[in-house]
């Protein structure tokens, strides 16, 4: 980058990485020759959406001429009997990423604090960055979040507090124990987001109920998507639920449409089809178990998972990665998350996951992939 450009910057942004997304696998397929690629590196779900969603959108596509409904009301309203809140507690976001932007954008303040888990989602430092906070980075503890230590990272300046639940790239969770116990003792100068991005596939009776915290008054941000439970991700679709007072703040800088209408339709159907989500989070269950007993068979080792992918190590990442690109199987580098020896492999359909077993152990020298 020129010096002249690096003058008019905002500064923060200099020490920002911009996030390296993946290349189409259309051409990854073509530059590589290998036809059928699996893609197992975005944490997607592997099953598209079911067909009254696709029909919902269909139906919606002669209104595109039209801006989208700026205030989701229909969506809003819907989520808002989902989880026993007002509507007025609820804001749509163009995925979660948007929504965690704009709550760094409406909260913390340049120089003010802001705690976040190390190895977590990458989004969080950069956007804790680019509105001049700082950023206190907590290690976690044998690939969890140490909530403990979390809490004692907290000073009289900071103002918001990342928790990834489960955690992205390790797929560990915190606890309802954990929780309840690090709330006690958080101050009310700060605001708790709770990011649910996997939600689906970890709950159980000791994931915490965080609408429950916040039902019962505490300083609470809970993000949830479409992406994973609703097959959503290309239409990009999340929501927070929160105080109506700190919700009437963020729309005060949250753009007129920041949700499409596409979107806002699919996943107003996606809400009427639980038996959608049931039949993801079992697949994916499956798949988990699957995948972690494959690991151990062929000596990887893996990190337990309550999410729909698997943090694996390897003494060479880099090189395992790059030998199962050639095999057509996409999986992710960790190296952007601070993690050099590890690969996130996502869940994928049966054959997927099979496919990947047989290129790994091909990489692994354990024997030849079956054609």
């Amino acid at each position: 980058m020129s010096a002249a450009w690096e003058r008019l910057v905002n500064e923060p942004i200099l020490d920002i990485h911009p996030y390296q997304p993946g290349k189409p696998i259309e051409e990854l397929e073509r530059e590589l020759g290998i036809p059928g690629a699996v893609k197992l590196a975005s944490n997607e779900n592997p099953f598209p959406p079911p067909p009254g969603v696709l029909e919902a959108v269909r139906k919606a596509l002669a209104g595109l001429h039209r801006y989208p409904d700026g205030s989701g009301y229909y969506l809003r309203q819907a989520l808002a009997k989902k989880h026993g809140v007002s509507p007025e507690s609820i804001v749509l976001g163009n995925g979660s990423n948007e929504l965690i932007e704009l709550l760094a954008r409406t909260f913390v303040g340049r120089g003010e604090e802001v705690v976040l888990p190390h190895p977590s989602f990458v989004v969080y430092p950069s956007i804790v960055q680019a509105v001049g906070g700082t950023r206190v980075v907590v290690t976690l503890k044998e690939h969890r979040i140490d909530l403990p230590k979390m809490r004692r990272a907290i000073t009289a300046l900071t103002k918001m507090v990342f928790i990834a639940n489960p955690n992205n790239p390790t797929g560990t969770i915190v606890t309802a124990e954990e929780v309840e116990k690090f709330l006690d003792k958080v101050p009310d100068h700060v605001i708790v987001v709770f990011d649910e991005a996997y939600y689906d596939f970890a709950a159980g009776p000791d994931f915490p109920d965080t609408l429950s915290h916040f039902r019962h008054g505490k300083r609470v941000v809970v993000l949830r998507t479409f992406s994973k439970m609703a097959s959503l991700a290309g239409l990009r679709v999340g929501y927070a639920v929160a105080d109506p007072d700190c919700i009437a703040l963020v729309n005060r800088i949250r753009q007129p449409f920041n949700v499409n209408t596409l979107a806002q339709v699919a996943a107003l159907a996606a809400l009427g089809d639980e038996s959608h989500v049931q039949r993801s989070v079992e697949a994916v269950r499956e798949g988990v178990r699957g995948l972690a007993a494959a690991f151990t068979a062929l000596g990887v080792r893996h990190v337990p998972s309550r999410a729909n992918f698997i943090l694996a190590e390897f003494d060479d990442a880099t090189r395992v990665y790059e030998q199962l690109l050639k095999l057509g199987v996409i999986v992710r580098p960790m190296t952007s998350f601070g993690v050099e020896q590890a690969l996130r492999i996502t869940v994928g359909t049966p054959e997927e996951n099979a496919r990947l077993v047989e290129a790994l152990r091909t990489v692994l020298g354990k024997g030849a992939a079956r054609s």
